[in-house]
């Protein structure tokens, strides 16, 4: 295990100095769990607007760029795979706000009243019917439970409104609004439903 490490820190020092055959195996640790969690994020509604190819070149870019300002502090392989697929996570996030935000200015705001549909939409379908099912009713249960602040919040995130102007439309601090995020975040976590978008 300790040769292993060795061979890791090795490698991540390599990386630091600009090798390029260092670089490429260094992205070869963990290209294809990272393609798989693009893929999944990505789910039918972002498909058409995104690529999990570019979205992976897009980490493997941010992640070098890091690692040679010594931005991360990288000392096993595990670790790679955590922030590179928080990497991705954060790049699906921030690119569909942008492309829902666009959407409005262009006159094209979602109707907020499908919240149920939207969030089912964004999230990946399972082929078992059963699953899918489950799942939409999964979703149907928690937007039931959110009262009509939370549910706008979520609508208007979900349309590419930013944190300042749905603190703004809602006559909320934003302070204020960052708690009710995290609030809502994790309540969205725990239900298994969709809370990387946010």
């Amino acid at each position: 295990m300790s040769e292993e490490t060795d061979d890791f820190a090795a490698l991540m020092a390599r990386v630091a100095e600009g090798d390029p055959a260092a670089q490429d195996r260094l992205c070869r640790h963990y290209e294809a769990k990272v393609r798989v969690v693009a893929r999944v994020l990505l789910g039918p509604a972002l498909r058409p607007y995104l690529d999990s190819v570019d979205l992976v070149q897009s980490v493997h870019r941010s992640l070098l760029l890091g690692l040679r300002d010594e931005k991360f502090d990288i000392s096993s392989p595990e670790k790679l795979v955590a922030l590179a697929s928080t990497i991705v996570r954060r790049k699906v996030a921030r690119n569909w706000r942008k492309h829902r935000r666009q959407q409005r200015l262009a006159g094209r705001e979602s109707d907020s009243g499908l919240l149920v549909e939207e969030l089912h939409e964004l999230s990946v379908h399972d082929s078992d019917p059963a699953a899918a099912a489950q799942y939409r009713d999964q979703v149907e249960r928690l937007c039931q439970t959110l009262n009509a602040t939370e549910r706008r919040m979520l609508a208007m995130r979900l349309d590419g409104y930013t944190t300042a102007e749905v603190a703004q439309e809602l006559g909320l601090h934003p302070v204020a609004l960052r708690v009710r995020w995290t609030r809502l975040r994790q309540r969205l976590q725990a239900a298994g439903v969709l809370g990387d978008l946010l």
